[in-house]
């Protein structure tokens, strides 16, 4: 064969990932995996239940729900079939669609977490990325002030079980910024209003009255009023005194002071300490369909890092889709920009593998004993890996230290002979010997109590 007839190696193809979006390794993967099992149990625990939807929705369901920005930012193509459809750009527009579809079959009221990538076409910054993911909680068929407080609870809750002890759950309602925005003849206006001062802490006061004049034709006096009352500072109580007499004589904002003065009541009585409840009449959340109370929470030690779970009370959402009244509320956790904010707290372990044990094989005669031993430490509840290769101990004992087993199982000729192992901890590196019969009792223990501490 000659070389112009002999096959081309095909051209190497240089492994990339989009921009704006990433890889996860495993030691990113375990503790993002540990955060969403987490998310799901306090879920659970306050009785909501799990749905899905798909990742593509018809365009028109999508379009016009969140706002001019995520209109912008939607991934959005024609499939096979010439339809326009989009990628979700969270999971709350989805979720009115299918309550509206299901409401007969589910019944109200209706709570449902739902734990899903989402995909959103902008600037990346830090922690957050073009895909990443939701771990939504929402009821859905209820007005209650208990449905707004028991949401109030769960992010509490939610973040108490990830790890977090210092952190501030910031309070307010859409009503009493409406009820301002009528009394100011600007209710017209009061999407571009809100959007605008829902950049407050980005952009500063004199951008924001800049930006409120351009984009929603509001005079500098207006604008100032309504940062005024956004500027409220003080104790919980005060601010409540002081937002009474500004919304006095309109009936939504008085109703939202009220509606405020509950949640904060509720929250307390909910086991909720005082100082992590914060009411911030400068949050307004960009997004259009936020009709009530709305919730973000920052971390006191990283709060650059920005809302880690966010959310509020939608009312009208769903009625895009049915005449049958169907008012929500919930909130969202921001998994990747939490983790990244753990990440800079040092509160991830380096840690590559899932597993608790490394069973190490440099016996070749003996691999049917190994897997004996790994089988018996699963059946008692322990996650373990068996070295595929009989090598060198000190080679296998460096692999499990560079993922970051706890502990290894040795046994050697000598060590079988006796029907024992041993038990090594890697951390301490002392060694321990047990009967093989007792090893998987004793090292559930070992293990244990070695979590609790």
């Amino acid at each position: 064969m000659t070389d112009s007839s002999k096959p081309k190696k095909p051209q190497l193809i240089q492994p990339r990932t989009l921009k704006g979006f990433r890889d996860y390794l495993p030691e990113t993967m375990i503790p993002r995996e540990q955060l969403i099992q987490t998310a799901r149990e306090v879920y659970r625990s306050f009785g909501f239940g799990p749905i899905d939807t798909p990742t593509l929705e018809y365009l028109e369901i999508l379009t016009g729900k969140g706002s001019d920005e995520t209109d912008r930012q939607l991934y959005k193509f024609q499939d096979h079939g010439g339809r326009d459809v989009g990628m979700r750009f969270d999971l709350t527009v989805p979720l009115a669609r299918f309550v509206a579809q299901h409401i007969n079959e589910l019944g109200t009221p209706f709570k449902r977490y739902h734990i899903a990538p989402v995909w959103r076409g902008e600037n990346t910054q830090r922690g957050r990325y073009r895909e990443f993911m939701q771990c939504d909680f929402d009821t859905i068929g209820t007005l209650s002030v208990a449905a707004d407080i028991e949401t109030g609870l769960v992010i509490n809750a939610l973040l108490s079980a990830i790890g977090f002890e210092r952190f501030k759950i910031h309070l307010n309602n859409r009503q009493v910024l409406n009820g301002l925005l009528q009394k100011q003849n600007l209710e017209d206006q009061a999407t571009p209003v809100l959007r605008s001062l829902d950049k407050l802490a980005k952009i500063g006061e004199d951008k924001v009255v800049e930006e409120m004049i351009a984009t929603a034709g509001t005079t500098e006096e207006q604008a100032r009023s309504v940062l005024a009352m956004a500027a409220l500072q003080g104790s919980n109580d005060e601010i409540l005194a002081q937002l009474k007499p500004i919304v006095a004589g309109n009936e939504l904002g008085e109703e939202g002071v009220a509606r405020l003065e509950a949640i904060l009541n509720g929250l307390q009585s909910g086991g909720v300490p005082e100082e992590r409840i914060k009411l911030d009449v400068s949050i307004a959340r960009g997004l259009d369909y936020y009709t009530g109370a709305i919730f973000e929470t920052f971390l006191d030690d990283l709060p650059g890092i920005g809302s880690v779970c966010s959310g509020g009370r939608y009312d009208n959402l769903a009625e895009l889709y049915t005449k049958r009244q169907l008012p929500g509320i919930g909130a969202s956790l921001g998994l990747d920009r939490l983790l990244a904010a753990m990440e800079e707290l040092g509160m991830l372990a380096n840690v590559k593998t899932p597993a608790d044990v490394l069973v190490t094989y440099f016996d070749k005669s003996a691999l049917g004993k190994y897997l004996e031993i790994a089988a018996t430490l699963r059946e008692a509840g322990l996650k373990v890996e068996v070295y595929p290769e009989a090598k060198k101990l000190g080679q296998q004992l460096k692999y499990a230290d560079a993922r970051g087993f706890g502990y290894a199982v040795i046994a050697g000729e000598d060590e079988l002979g006796r029907d024992a192992l041993q038990v090594k901890d890697l951390g301490t590196g002392e060694s321990t010997e047990y009967p093989i019969a007792s090893a998987a009792e004793a090292l559930s223990a070992i293990i244990k109590k070695a979590d609790q501490s």
